[in-house]
């Protein structure tokens, strides 16, 4: 029984660990959306790079909680 509180405490963590980082990419894509024209080349490379950064950080989150349900 314990096991599985912690499972699901680990579950819901990961879970709003991805949704915080899926918000942060979504930020910068919008960022870029509405902001490019006035962005730096090293600005907008930036910007993608944080995004790529947090879409990863969002997919290893997903992947621990896929990995930790199929156990």
């Amino acid at each position: 029984m314990a096991n599985e509180v912690k499972k699901t405490v680990r579950n819901v963590t990961d879970a709003v660990k991805e949704g915080v980082h899926r918000g942060k990419a979504d930020a910068e894509r919008d960022d870029r959306e509405t902001f490019g024209d006035l962005m730096t080349p090293g600005e907008k490379a930036g910007s993608v790079g944080r995004e790529a950064a947090e879409d990863v950080k969002a997919n290893v989150d997903r992947a621990k909680r896929k990995v930790r349900e199929s156990t």
